[in-house]
């Protein structure tokens, strides 16, 4: 058994030869995630899930009998990846491998077991066959023990060489010790590849120096056929192929990212981004799609686009002009003032500050949303808005700029002072500024702007020739072409004549005050003098409309005035005439049915009595004439004219006699029927009727 040991004469020809530093199988890094996502430790427990695998001389599972086995081969691994088990996967990619490598299996079984055994695994527990376990712990002894980084390089290797990044393979290998076939034998032809590349670096610069672009064209790309990553092969392409004033690969400026836009054609691209770093060293990107958003603000850079066949390089490159990441503000939109011009902008993320220009050597007021330049003269007016940005270094790079132009405009000179006179019926304005203006009187419908505010003149409400009625806030405005300027506001009020003012007596002593109530007028007061005193009530439109006016003034003869109430007593108003009445005073006459029972038979007379009473005193109103009324039936006539004119009492006769006694027709109606009185004439309203209980104006059968 001592002879079966790792390191001594096994008896089998090259049995644990080639014990691998590096699986160097392509596609390792997603053959390890199929095996991960399957729950194994090793590939091998796909194979021989049950143990008892063989690895030192070759690759075998267990076959049916006690010391059956059978080698992995295509065959095997097909039928393992067409099961239905969690293992199919890992089989699938096996079998590939296989076919592309025979060994590639068998040297990432033995590279996965050794690494566990290193890291302290039991030989037990790893399923490998009793008769090699001892053979694979001395493997495991012997061949020298990897850290994380060197694995990394140890199973990204082979990736790295079949896509010809010959660079990354360099730098791979130099971490990986000395000693494995398979690496030994890398690295030697990778000694090969990388003096060809020189080589070929070395004619295309020759070419370069020698005016011959096509030339060196075609050596850069023969070295980057060979050595994919080389960034100097890179570089000198687009060194070569550098656009002129245009370029097939164009840029756009976003706030967070770089766009790229060509003529893709039909085939793949390979994007690149040149910059140099802080210390001013040359650095090639890979820019995975034609948005780049990792560029760092503030710093230049440049694009290349390669075209590709079967993955490689297939011509040269398109190559963008080089561009400065340092967005301009966005939605730059200037207005024009008196002696000012002001702009607003959207402000791109990570600007350090934004900076205006003007050629005219102004000091514009920048905001975060904008700026304003003042004291202008009229005229045109160019100007640049830059953002800043800090690069990388520290530096603070500008960005090229936004430019336009803006047109300061002459405005009107402003109306310093408005002051309104009444003249009559209507009001004189004067005012001082506004010169060589034109100074437009305007009412505004709500609140007026400020003086000094700039208007355009189409915004303007229609001109003030003469205020109307009511209240009015007049604005003096300066205009000039299109341009205007607010200016001083002075109130006005135009109150309106009282007319239509008469007043009557009512039966509980109060007086009913009637009008007709001026439109555009809120406030009245009504004011009286007699000789039971004087007062003054102020009455407002909704109170008087809804309810009237009424007030106790007394039986005797009183004066009376209306007069519209100004509503804003600090500005200018334009008096009206008020209203006047003479109330004179109180006195009523009354009726009443009395019979005479005095005539001859025993049959009376139906008389009326109508009574003119004067609680006023005298002087009294004029009398007018009483008039009965009658109608048939029981219900009362509604007017003079609704019945039967029955008998009149002319308003002389009532005032020479006080008392005058009539005796109603016979007859005039059949019985029974309803009498009612009514005063007629122009003083009519002057004198209160004083009406009976309706009852006892009925007239029956005698």
């Amino acid at each position: 058994m001592a002879g079966r040991e790792f390191g001594h004469h096994l008896g089998l020809p090259q049995a644990l030869s080639g014990l691998p530093l590096s699986p160097l199988v392509v596609g390792y890094g997603e053959l390890a995630a199929a095996q991960h996502g399957a729950g194994l430790r090793h590939i091998g427990e796909a194979l021989a899930p049950a143990g008892d695998l063989r690895v030192l001389d070759g690759l075998y599972v267990p076959a049916g009998g006690p010391r059956a086995r059978r080698r992995v081969d295509a065959a095997l691994l097909d039928d393992l990846s067409g099961s239905a088990t969690p293992t199919a996967r890992v089989a699938e990619l096996l079998a590939g491998l296989y076919r592309r490598d025979p060994q590639g299996p068998r040297r990432v079984v033995l590279y996965q077991l050794i690494c566990l055994l290193q890291e302290s695994c039991s030989v037990e527990d790893l399923g490998v066959h009793p008769d090699e376990r001892a053979g694979l712990v001395a493997a495991a002894r012997l061949r020298p023990t990897l850290d994380r980084r060197q694995r990394d390089a140890a199973e990204s290797v082979a990736d790295a060489w079949e896509r010809r990044r010959l660079h990354r393979v360099r730098g791979l290998v130099e971490r990986l010790p000395q000693g494995d076939p398979g690496l030994e034998r890398l690295r030697t032809s990778l000694t090969a590849r990388l003096a060809n590349v020189e080589a070929a670096l070395a004619a295309a610069r020759c070419a370069e120096k020698d005016g011959a672009p096509d030339s060196a064209s075609e050596r850069y790309l023969r070295a980057l056929d060979l050595a994919a990553d080389d960034r100097r092969a890179l570089r000198g392409l687009v060194r070569v192929h550098r656009p002129g004033s245009r370029s097939p690969l164009r840029t756009e400026l976003a706030l967070d990212h770089i766009e790229l836009d060509w003529d893709r054609a039909d085939c793949d691209w390979r994007l690149l981004c040149l910059y140099r770093t802080e210390r001013g060293e040359p650095r090639v990107r890979e820019v995975p799609a034609a948005r780049d958003p990792a560029v760092p603000l503030g710093t230049a850079v440049r694009y290349a686009a390669f075209p590709l066949a079967d993955g490689r390089v297939a011509g040269p490159p398109l190559v963008s002009r080089r561009v400065l990441f340092a967005p301009e503000v966005a939605g730059l939109s200037l207005t024009d003032g008196r002696e000012r011009i002001a702009g607003t902008w959207r402000r791109p993320p990570g600007a350090t500050e934004v900076t205006v220009e003007l050629a005219a050597g102004a000091r514009p007021a920048v905001r975060a949303d904008g700026f304003t330049a003042t004291g202008l003269p009229v005229g045109r007016h160019a100007l640049r808005v830059v953002c800043h940005y800090r690069a990388p270094d520290g530096r603070l790079v500008p960005s090229p700029g936004v430019r336009a132009t803006r047109t300061v405009h002459r405005w009107p000179e402003p109306v310093r002072t408005l002051t309104a006179t009444p003249d009559g019926d209507t009001v004189r304005f004067d005012w001082t500024g506004g010169a060589g203006a034109e100074v437009r009187l305007v009412a505004w419908p709500g609140q007026p702007p400020a003086p000094g505010a700039e208007l355009r003149t189409s915004e303007l409400p229609p001109a003030v020739t003469s205020p109307a009625a009511g209240h009015t806030r007049v604005a003096a405005v300066s205009v000039l072409g299109e341009r205007a300027l607010a200016g001083p506001v002075v109130d006005v009020e135009v109150l309106q004549p009282v007319t239509g003012l008469t007043a009557r007596r009512l039966p509980d002593g109060t007086v009913s005050i009637l009008l007709d109530w001026p439109e555009a007028t809120n406030q009245l007061v009504v004011r009286w003098d007699g000789p039971d005193g004087e007062g003054e009530r102020t009455v407002t439109a909704h109170a008087y409309r809804h309810g009237g006016l009424r007030l106790p003034l007394g039986p005797r003869e009183v004066r009376l005035r209306a007069t519209a109430v100004p509503q804003a007593p600090e500005g200018v108003v334009v008096t009206a005439a008020g209203a006047e009445y003479v109330l004179p005073p109180d006195a009523s006459i009354g009726y009443q049915l009395v019979r005479d029972r005095r005539r001859f038979l025993g049959k009376g007379r139906t008389l009326l009595r109508v009574t003119l009473s004067s609680l006023g005193g005298a002087g009294g109103p004029e009398v007018p004439e009483f008039v009965c009324v009658a109608r048939s039936g029981t219900l009362r006539p509604r007017s003079a004219a609704d019945g039967t004119t029955v008998l009149r009492i002319p308003g002389t006769e009532l005032t020479r006699h006080g008392t005058v006694e009539q005796e109603l027709p016979a007859a005039p109606l059949p019985t029974p029927y309803t009498l009612r009185g009514f005063l007629l004439g122009e003083h009519a309203a002057a004198v209160r009727l004083e009406e009976p209980s309706p009852a006892t104006l009925v007239v029956r059968r005698p």
